[in-house]
Order: structure tokens, then sequence, then C-alpha cells
């Protein structure tokens, strides 16, 4: 599991032409991402949507604390995934994010290490490479088992795939063929490889692909809104224990009782499977 899988398939196929393909799979992931945004004018949207929140803002938010909101951002919904409420969901995708990671990075630094990989001594890239293909696998299978929407809150089976799956199919199919290939020595299981991590770079105008990239763009626009008052073109909730809130709304304790900070989980009081 330490070997380089790829130095020995380096005699069937040439270093040149496996960084070829690397190559071409970025640039497929740059125009596919490109084109996703020319379509859904996400670029677009985000821009006007700023500018009309600036129209609403109540103060001003200064460069250094857009620079601390964007380190906040990062840290939190890029790095931990912050947006995930759901335990289960939030660490499914960190096993799924960075074993992605470490698995695509690894497989260019040990294919464009090649031509040195004939006195490599070092076992580090390609422990890390199985170790990414692996937390992909334990990540993926779990979320598409047992986490998935569809199949643990509307009843729809497993096996039931759409067209918005194709980006996890894709990157399952990949991750696991890509074990199998190296522990097996397996030309079905590469082929599948191949064809499957093909079908994950190319299809990104497609697939859910470039939709991390859109996410951190997103929570930094709100967290902006929430700092300059705009609220995103909400309201601010009022304090309700506020004695001037309660004699506006009197009615406040008919719903939510005396103490709404305290009034329960609510609708997040079960996990929702009521198919």
């Amino acid at each position: 599991m330490i070997a380089n899988p790829f130095a020995e398939l380096s005699a069937l196929i040439p270093p040149a032409v496996m960084q070829a393909y690397v190559v071409v799979m970025v640039l497929l992931v740059i125009g596919g991402t490109l084109l996703d945004v020319m379509h859904k004018k996400s670029a677009k949207y985000f821009f006007e949507k700023g500018q009309s929140l600036k129209k609403l803002a109540k103060r001003d938010v200064n460069s250094g604390q857009k620079v601390g909101i964007a380190v906040s951002t990062v840290a939190n919904e890029v790095l931990a995934s912050g947006e995930f409420e759901n335990p289960n969901r939030r660490i499914s995708h960190l096993f799924i994010s960075y074993g992605f990671v470490i698995f695509v990075v690894t497989t260019a630094l040990m294919i464009f290490g090649l031509p040195a990989a004939e006195g490599e001594t070092s076992t580090l890239a390609p422990l890390l490479w199985h170790l990414g293909a692996l937390m992909i696998c334990i990540g993926g299978y779990w979320f598409w088992f047992n986490i998935r929407v569809d199949v643990r809150s509307e009843g729809h089976q497993w096996y039931d795939v759409h067209l918005s799956d194709l980006f996890i199919v894709s990157l399952l199919v990949m991750a696991t063929f890509a074990l199998a290939w190296s522990l097996l020595g397996s030309a079905i299981a590469l082929v599948i490889f191949i064809a499957a991590a093909t079908t994950l770079f190319s299809s990104v105008f497609w697939s859910k692909f470039a939709h991390m990239f859109y996410k951190p763009a997103a929570a930094f626009q709100k967290k902006v809104a929430k700092a300059d008052g705009s609220m995103d073109k909400l309201p601010e909730l009022p304090e309700l224990t506020d004695p001037a809130v309660k004699q506006r709304y009197p009615d406040i304790p008919e719903y939510m009782g005396d103490t709404p900070p305290n009034m329960g989980l609510g609708i997040k009081r079960e996990t929702p499977t009521h198919y």
C-alpha cells in the first residue's frame, strides 16, 4: 500500500501521457466552472445582490473587518464545514472534502514525480494517496446509505440515482476502484477508476462540483450583510424578552411561552424521517 501505484503503470502508459491527462482534467474543471458561472449567472447575481445590500446598509464595514470576515469564513465554512448543523453530515463532509484534496494533490505529486520514481524511497505520498481514497469512501458511503435526505427522510431507495447525484457517485466510484486497482492490480479496476475520474472532472457543468466554489462566496456575503446591518434583506429579530416588545406583541406567551429563549428545540426535536 505504500508503493507509488503509478510507477508500475508507467511501464504501460508513458509518464508524459499521465501528466497530460492531469493537466487536461484541471482545465476541464476550470472550463466547466466558468461555463456554470456563465450559465447560472452566479457572478452577476452575487455582484447585483451586493450592490443592492449596500443601499440597505446601516453602518460601514471597513477593509480590516472584511478581511476578518473572510478569515472567519475560511476557518468555519471552508475548513470546518460549520454550515452543517447535523454533526453526522458535518463529519461525513469533512471526510469527503479532506480525502478528496489529499487524493488529488498526492495523485499529481506522484504522477509528476515519475521521472525520478526509480530512485524514490519516500512512501509518504503513496500512503496519503491511499488514506485520501479511504477517507472519501468512509465519508461518501456513510452519506450515501445513511445521511442522504432523499433516502433517510423521503423514503427513496439508495440505488435511486439522479443527475444531481453525478458528483458523489463518480467520486465514490473513482476512490473505490482506485483502491481496488492499487491493492489488487486489476486492469478492469484501473479502467473504471480512469473512467470515473474523467466523468468527475469533465462533468462540472452538470454536477454539483462547482457548488464548492460558490458556498464560501455566499457565506462571506451573508456575514458582511449581517455586519453592515442590511441583514440580507431580512428583518432584524427583536429581543423577545424586551418589555417594549412584550407590550407591542402581548400574544407572544400564547405561542412562544413566557421565556421564548428556552422554548425548546421545536422542529429540531427529532430527526425528520416522516416520509
